[in-house]
């Protein structure tokens, strides 16, 4: 115990000089550990009477306080030293041009996009593009979505901020549809009009199966001679040519939408046949729904 100032010296001499991780842990483990230098020396505490346990207990405890202390510093500095020497070598030169990939993907929802502009556009329709901020106006008015609907409501909606002018005007919003693009596209054309809307669009929505921002596809056609039936066909070939499945069975079930007139859901066929999910013909269902001519409950879905 009369050496305890040799032994500090000698150990903050020894960390000191520690230029790696493995050398410092077996100095840590040489002083510190279950059979090191101090812990030996506490052990030693309990054959000692109390005044002198208190006394040489305390610088103990500050001698190990001191060395675990200089050890985690020097651990510290060891670990800045080897990032800043490794980022000295990883150096990357920001200015030079950036080297060709030789493969690359374009990602699914683009190239989804991409596939049903191209199937509709074979059957007559062009893109039509339009803002993310909308008005109230186009969003929600126009489309003939009552002032009272739960959609304009802030826990559905995304409103930009700012407050309603004393004219009459509403918030902007992030639009909650694409919807808005057919009120821009009847405004600025007359018809014929046959438009595809495909875009981001934004709602107040986050959890395990939504997401805030999501992609919609949406078409318009308006003109003298086009009926439900054409709608129909269009549908029944997209479906077809998108999963490519020339047989898909198509099921169209009328359903009640406010804005809307005539309105229907549309169900594509599937099969799960040996526990293998498949888009086509097979004994499957329309979704929760059984094969089109029979009436009963889906076997898969109850």
């Amino acid at each position: 115990m009369e050496n305890l100032d040799t032994l500090r010296s000698e150990m903050l001499a020894c960390v000191g000089a520690a230029n790696d991780l493995d050398a410092l842990e077996s100095l840590r483990v040489s002083a510190l550990g279950k059979k090191g230098k101090i812990t030996q020396l506490m052990k030693g505490l309990g054959a000692m009477d109390p005044k002198q346990r208190k006394t040489s207990g305390q610088a103990l405890n500050a001698l190990k306080s001191q060395i675990a202390e200089a050890i985690e510093t020097r651990k510290g500095n060891i670990a800045a030293g080897a990032l800043d020497a490794r980022l000295m070598e990883e150096r990357i030169d920001v200015t030079l041009p950036a080297r060709p990939q030789p493969q690359g993907r374009i990602h699914p929802i683009s190239q989804t996009i991409d596939e049903v502009v191209a199937i509709f556009g074979e059957m007559g329709l062009s893109v039509a593009e339009g803002p993310d901020i909308e008005s109230d106006w186009r969003n929600f008015t126009a489309l003939n979505i009552p002032p009272g609907h739960p959609a304009r409501q802030e826990h559905d909606t995304f409103y930009l901020p700012g407050e309603d002018n004393d004219n009459g005007g509403k918030r902007k919003l992030l639009r909650t549809h694409t919807s808005p693009v057919q009120i821009h596209t009847m405004q600025d054309n007359a018809p014929p009009i046959r438009i595809i809307v495909p875009g981001r669009t934004y709602r107040c929505d986050y959890d395990a199966t939504h997401s805030p921002m999501f992609h919609q596809v949406e078409g318009l056609v308006v003109d003298e001679s086009s009926h439900m039936g054409h709608l129909k066909g269009c549908l029944i070939e997209f479906f077809r040519a998108f999963f490519g499945v020339e047989d898909l069975p198509v099921r169209f079930r009328p359903s009640y939408f406010p804005f809307t007139e005539p309105s229907a859901e549309v169900d594509i066929g599937c099969t799960r046949e040996g526990g293998e999910f498949r888009i086509g013909h097979g004994g499957g269902c329309f979704g929760c729904g059984d094969l089109l001519e029979r009436a009963v409950p889906c076997q898969v879905h109850g």
